[in-house]
């Protein structure tokens, strides 16, 4: 057993009298992950108003700086919500560079009420999987843009029961999985790890962590990367209209690609049009709704609208995907087999064999809790309405993913926060062009709001910047990390 002793010299100001015990714990690190890692968890307050109250454990797992010069830790966050730090931190040798693991330890740790810290529960798995393959709307192959009254009303009632669902299983963790909440376990975290301040990469919804780390604690901030961001002045309706515009805009980039190989099924013949092939997968939805397509899985899943939806959208988060998405839409469009599809959104909704992480129940939870959101089912129908002249393929269906929030207990959303992190050192914003999940606008949007904001643009393709092939990006940002000297705001490096 390695133990590790977390004290407070040399921190930006004292430890609140009440959480002293927080901040200072010691913590016992063993050896993990075939001796190549150390694990451990942390205590935390559920509540931090109540730190005498009900205590949380936080799991924790970090990789040893490889070289001797140390510069202290970089805690990471590969988004979500839902997703496992301690899954990303496995992966550190592929998402972070050499020299910067020479350098650092690299610490993830799964944030409350995800993976091994508490997860959250919601619906069971045979419920999880009627809910994400559409519900009752999918039986009756119902077009999410032009739902009648009946199929608005089973709409909702299966999102209430969702949100009924988390509030039953979830109890009290349900109020306190609120990003900001993350963000203070974040600074014990810092303490425990024994360093003064904070060096941060966060992906996709990890710079929203980040972000709010940088609003509560500016002056304990040395670099912290936020890479893919969240507009943290969006409600989660907007916020989900907005994605599908990102989402479709990322379809129009894979199809382009599609047309240009000899295996695409996008294809009606030498000089098919983008907009030709978008109407191709459109055809395909519509078949799918009607009569959906078949799984070899043996699972008793049907390949509904729903389905292939889900398949397409994790096929755009990195363009690596889309040899396998050509694959899968072949075998959909030549043999009504939607077994690749099926998979490929198992993969993005976290369902391994015939159980689930408990991604979904995280993700939902999270962005209802940190966003306000309309309570009028009305608002979700105009706005699904809306998206689907703006994203055919993906608008609607993103815009209802939302409406569980109109049913979230009131107690568990925070109030809408301005987010300027006054105060703070320079914090790298990195923004792609073409970025399917975030829109570029978000990152654009968030520098700006953000008063030492300095974005960094990668022109390119898929979902983030760093450590996605560009070499320009990994420069900036590992210069960054290392020095805390950020790029020229505004630098744009261009497609490799």
């Amino acid at each position: 057993m390695l133990a590790a002793g977390c004290g407070r010299s040399g921190d930006p100001d004292p430890v609140p009298g009440p959480l002293a015990d927080f901040y200072e714990q010691e913590v016992s690190w063993r050896s993990c992950e075939r001796g190549a890692f150390e694990c451990a968890t942390i205590a935390v307050p559920l509540d931090y108003d109540e730190p005498d109250g009900e205590r949380l454990d936080i799991a924790v797992m970090r990789l040893p700086a490889s070289g001797a010069d140390r510069i202290g830790s970089l805690v990471i966050n590969p988004g979500g919500p839902g997703g496992s730090g301690l899954d990303y931190a496995r992966a550190a040798g592929r998402v972070i560079s050499d020299q910067i693991r020479e350098r650092f330890d690299i610490v993830g740790f799964d944030p409350r009420g995800v993976g091994k810290s508490d997860p959250l529960h919601c619906l069971d798995r045979p419920d999880l999987d009627d809910y994400l393959g559409g519900g009752r709307q999918s039986e009756a192959g119902a077009d999410p843009a032009d739902l009648t009254p009946d199929e608005v009303d089973e709409l909702a009632e299966d999102n209430e029961e969702f949100a009924e669902a988390c509030e039953r299983r979830s109890g009290n963790l349900l109020e306190h999985v609120r990003t900001e909440n993350v963000a203070r376990d974040m600074d014990v975290l810092r303490a425990v790890l024994g360093d003064e301040k904070l060096t941060y990469l966060g992906k996709s919804y990890g710079t929203f962590i980040g972000a709010m780390y940088a609003q509560q604690f500016p002056e304990r901030v040395r670099a912290v990367v936020l890479d893919g961001a969240l507009d943290p002045s969006l409600n989660g309706l907007e916020m989900s209209v907005q994605q599908a515009r990102g989402f479709h805009t990322a379809l129009r980039a894979f199809v382009a690609d599609c047309l240009e190989r000899s295996d695409c099924p996008l294809s009606d013949g030498a000089g098919s049009t983008v907009d030709e092939g978008v109407e191709r997968l459109s055809e395909l939805l519509d078949r799918a709704g009607e009569q959906p397509l078949r799984s070899t899985l043996g699972d008793g899943r049907e390949v509904t609208r729903a389905r292939v939806q889900m398949g397409l959208l994790a096929a755009l988060y990195s363009d690596a995907y889309w040899p396998e998405v050509r694959s899968a839409l072949n075998d959909a469009f030549e043999d009504g087999d939607g077994t690749g599809l099926l998979r490929l959104g198992d993969r993005l909704y976290g369902r391994e064999g015939r159980n689930y992480e408990n991604m979904t129940a995280a993700l939902v939870s999270v962005n209802c809790a940190d966003h306000e959101s309309p309570r009028d089912i009305g608002t979700y129908q105009a706005a699904a309405e809306q998206a689907a002249e703006d994203s055919p393929i993906f608008g609607p269906s993103l815009a209802w993913s939302a409406l569980p929030c109109a049913f979230w207990p009131e107690h568990a959303v925070a109030p809408t926060m301005q987010i300027t992190a006054a105060g703070a050192p320079p914090i790298l914003v990195v923004g792609t062009t073409r970025d399917s999940a975030t829109p570029y606008e978000w990152s654009k949007s968030l520098a700006r709001q953000l008063e030492s904001g300095v974005l960094l643009t990668r022109d390119g393709d898929g979902h983030t910047g760093y450590r996605m092939g560009n070499a320009c990006v990994d420069q900036a940002v590992d210069t960054y990390l290392l020095r805390a000297e950020p790029p020229r705001n505004g630098t744009v490096c261009q497609a490799a």
